[in-house]
């Protein structure tokens, strides 16, 4: 039993507890349903199965079975929900399974909801905009914080900060990120690009094309182009500034840009949501200069 807990991550036993598991160790542990008596969660936050990586594994578990149980709840008369394990219960059926192995708990719908959306981000299912849907819904239906979100999922704060700026980027960007033709750093070039009449088709597919400095490159110069007074010539802008950017970046887990004039310059910060904005004036008012 300490086995199979032990496969469900850390993030299991944070949302439920060592007594819950207690529990089924007493009564059973893992039984033997039919499949037939399993139905997946509709709020699954994991919405595509990459089709060569399902194949593998339909081959896998018609040679060895399901190795590892999947977790259900109690759900209307005799069927059972789904909570981990939604691809190898997919897997099964498709390999010819009658029976699964499944660790029967008991969780409530929110619970139900970390709990899906934490093995998912755990195991790496999840593409960077399911991601960062996933970050976004524990923290708005659940109130968690970014650090909060982070322990649970074992990443950085900073981490889960730029994984929400892709819900930033247009519809068409998101879908382009979530089947791997725009990768993250392009994304965050085309989030350089403020003007949003800018981020059109054409515009993201010759991104694509690009290697990420090129397409950064590309977001500046498409950032600077003035088509009322197309005569007058960019100013210079030392690169280092924008190599600042980057770094603050980094350290920051946001958006920050630096705009220089001739003897004065601003620093813009970006926020999400109202908590951050409370955690990060609370961070500048400590500030000494």
């Amino acid at each position: 039993m300490s086995k199979a807990k032990g496969g469900l991550g850390k993030g299991f036993g944070a949302l439920l507890g060592e007594s819950l598991f207690a529990e089924d160790d007493a009564g059973g542990g893992v039984s033997t349903l039919p499949m037939t008596l399993i139905e997946p969660n509709r709020e699954q936050p994991r919405k595509m199965f990459e089709p060569e990586s399902m194949r593998e594994l339909t081959k896998s578990i018609a040679m060895h079975g399901v190795v590892t149980p999947i977790t259900v709840r109690k759900s209307e008369g005799e069927y059972y929900q789904i909570i981990a394990g939604e691809r190898r219960w997919r897997a099964a059926r498709s390999a010819g399974l009658t029976e699964i192995p499944a660790l029967v708990i008991e969780a409530d719908d929110k619970t139900v909801m970390e709990l899906a959306l934490i093995e998912n981000l755990q195991r790496q299912d999840l593409n960077p905009v399911e991601e960062a849907e996933g970050y976004h819904c524990l923290m708005e239906e659940y109130g968690l914080t970014q650090e909060q979100v982070a322990e649970r999922v074992g990443k950085s704060r900073p981490a889960v900060a730029n994984a929400l700026r892709l819900l930033s980027l247009p519809k068409e960007a998101q879908d382009m990120v979530a089947v791997g033709t725009l990768s993250a750093g392009h994304a965050r070039a085309v989030l350089a690009i403020k003007n949003e009449e800018q981020r059109t088709a054409e515009v993201l597919e010759k991104m694509a094309g690009m290697s990420v400095r090129q397409a950064e490159k590309f977001a500046k110069d498409l950032g600077r182009a003035n088509v009322d007074t197309p005569q007058q010539p960019t100013p210079f802008v030392v690169d280092y500034t924008a190599e600042l950017s980057k770094k603050l970046e980094d350290v920051l887990g946001r958006r920050v840009r630096i705009e220089q004039g001739k003897n004065a310059g601003t620093i813009s910060l970006e926020f999400y949501g109202a908590e951050d904005l409370e955690r990060l004036s609370a961070a500048l008012e400590k500030l000494s200069i």
